[in-house]
């Protein structure tokens, strides 16, 4: 261990002292023994314990600095691993920090774009926006008058970052091999997700893109607008968007003055969700009231991008499939989505698993509608799903944090937002999209090109494929009389085997030639085609059955 993290943990545990937060060391077995020499830092008699604990923890990560800061919102948004007072007080950690100056700034921006500031910007304004623990913001004009934000990334900020995440994985290890609840909690796992995204808030190109993406997905929505990248004067620590002007969610007098339908905006905002999530399977996971705006007209308007959630479409159908289970109280439903998914042991009785989320979700649902939480009840699926020993999915994380964020913004809007009459039809239409012959027809029409490329190869692979059989090219290596005896048996059916799933294939391409007919109306003798290919198909079936 070298002298600068040595000094670094020092610092650490005089501040965790002085809040009083030494009495969680009771929590490590092995450290209970000596407690007693913490009496002898000068900090242990300045303690104040007269504040909640919450309170003190949060106080003591503003003190350890913007690491530690960033650390505290990236917990609170994980209260299935804390206690209630907790993951409440870290809600409100602040990630504001002393702005550095103007002129580092100016200086930063022209090394980067390598141009003086005055042969880009007009207007430069020298005092920031905005200052955060990664970077800060000031504003400017373009030449042609567009007004722009310039994102600059902290000086040094990376060392910082990494001398502290260095300190945080000691931390976590030690917590894991001598805390009772460090092997549950897996503190070593929390810190990797942690440690992967603040590094992915220090590249602003990622960033940008980000915003480039979510920009193109609501090209032409009027819910949502995310403002333009200047991609020529963008680099990995400077970014120049578009600035947006608009009403801060937290003004919730002055939308009133303005006669907002706080209802429709409350329910447009939970759209815009669920929109994200299902439709692109692309989100903002940093959705907090700081980051939302209102236009005069209504439609939101999204800053800062840098921790962004993605869902693949298995990812979507699990969440999809969950939640309508949850709406119909289907508790057998959702044990079943999360074995199909694999996210749970297969060998976990369905049954067991149904009894435990029974007994969870029941007590949530006697309350009336529009009480119940739906992030609460989301963050009950996976407290319950981990006890089943379901692994740790980063993706639905970032969505859990993203939809108590979503809940609270629209509850703040409108108390009795009920989020079910929302979510419930958009994700029925959803399922509906993606089950059922309309998702069969969807699904080869997007295929298309695809299968026509490998059209002219079918012929010459099907003949390879039949040559081999007959010419008993189909080998098993065994080692064993019982794989021998097994090996014999398949040679036997082998190819009738073959020859039916041939038929088969050619069956399925005479239907697929068929659904198309419209598509592919431009190909002469498609009708005829496809008879002939499904014809040729059941001859194929045919001598199978009669060869049996």
């Amino acid at each position: 261990m070298n002298f600068r993290k040595l000094s670094r943990i020092r610092f650490i545990a005089k501040v965790l002292i002085r809040h009083g937060l030494d009495e969680h060391i009771d929590t490590f077995q092995r450290l209970r023994g000596v407690r007693w020499l913490l009496k002898l830092h000068p900090e242990y008699w300045r303690r104040d314990l007269t504040r909640p604990r919450g309170a003190r923890l949060r106080q003591a990560l503003e003190e350890l600095g913007p690491v530690f800061v960033k650390f505290g919102q990236m917990l609170s948004s994980r209260p299935d691993l804390l206690p209630d007072d907790i993951a409440r007080e870290l809600t409100l950690l602040q990630d504001k920090v002393t702005p550095f100056s103007g002129e580092e700034a100016r200086e930063l921006i022209e090394q980067a774009l390598e141009q003086p500031i005055e042969a880009i910007f007009t207007n430069f304004n020298s005092v920031p926006l905005a200052s955060a623990s990664v970077a800060q913001v000031h504003t400017a004009e373009l030449s042609e008058n567009q007004q722009v934000i310039i994102k600059v990334l902290r000086p040094g900020i990376e060392a910082v970052i990494q001398r502290d995440l260095e300190v945080l994985y000691l931390l976590a290890s030690l917590a894991e091999k001598y805390w009772s609840q460090g092997k549950r909690l897996k503190p070593v796992e929390i810190v990797g997700e942690y440690d992967k995204t603040i590094h992915d808030e220090l590249d602003l190109v990622r960033e940008a893109s980000n915003a480039s993406q979510l920009r193109h997905n609501f090209k032409d929505s009027d819910l949502l607008y995310v403002p333009e990248v200047y991609w020529e004067l963008t680099r990995k620590n400077v970014m120049v968007m578009e600035r947006i002007h608009g009403i801060s969610i937290r003004e919730l007098d002055t939308l009133k003055e303005l006669n907002m339908d706080l209802r429709k905006l409350s329910h447009n905002g939970v759209e815009i969700f669920f929109t994200q999530a299902f439709r692109d399977g692309f989100f903002h996971a940093d959705m907090h009231p700081g980051n939302i705006f209102v236009s005069e007209d209504g439609e939101y308007r999204a800053v800062d991008f840098g921790i962004m959630g993605t869902l693949s479409d298995a990812d979507k159908r699990y969440l999809a499939e969950n939640f309508l289970a949850f709406f119909n109280r289907d508790y057998r439903a959702v044990a079943d989505a999360h074995l199909r998914a694999g996210w749970v042991p297969s060998d976990t009785r369905a049954e067991e698993f149904e009894g435990a989320i029974r007994a969870v979700c029941e007590p949530i649902f006697a309350k009336p509608i529009s009480e119940i939480s739906f992030g609460r009840l989301v963050m009950s699926l996976f407290q319950t799903a981990r006890r089943f020993n379901m692994p740790v999915q980063p993706q639905l994380v970032l969505l859990q944090k993203t939809l108590f964020n979503i809940e609270g913004l629209g509850r703040q809007l409108y108390p009795e937002l009920d989020l079910w009459d929302t979510a419930k039809p958009f994700l029925e239409r959803w399922m509906s999209e993606q089950v059922g012959p309309r998702a069969a027809i969807n699904g080869i029409r997007r295929e298309l090109p695809r299968f026509m490329s490998l059209g002219p190869e079918m012929p010459g692979l099907a003949y390879e494929l039949l040559r081999r059989v007959r010419d008993n090219e189909f080998q098993v290596s065994s080692r064993s009389e019982d794989i021998r005896d097994l090996r014999v048996a398949m040679e036997k059916n082998q190819r009738r085997t073959v020859i039916a799933i041939t038929g088969c294939t050619f069956l399925v391409i005479s239907v697929v030639i068929y659904l198309l007919d419209k598509d592919l109306a431009q190909y002469a003798g498609v009708p005829l085609a496809s008879w002939i290919t499904g014809g040729f198909g059941g001859i194929l079936i045919g001598k199978t059955l009669w060869d049996r």
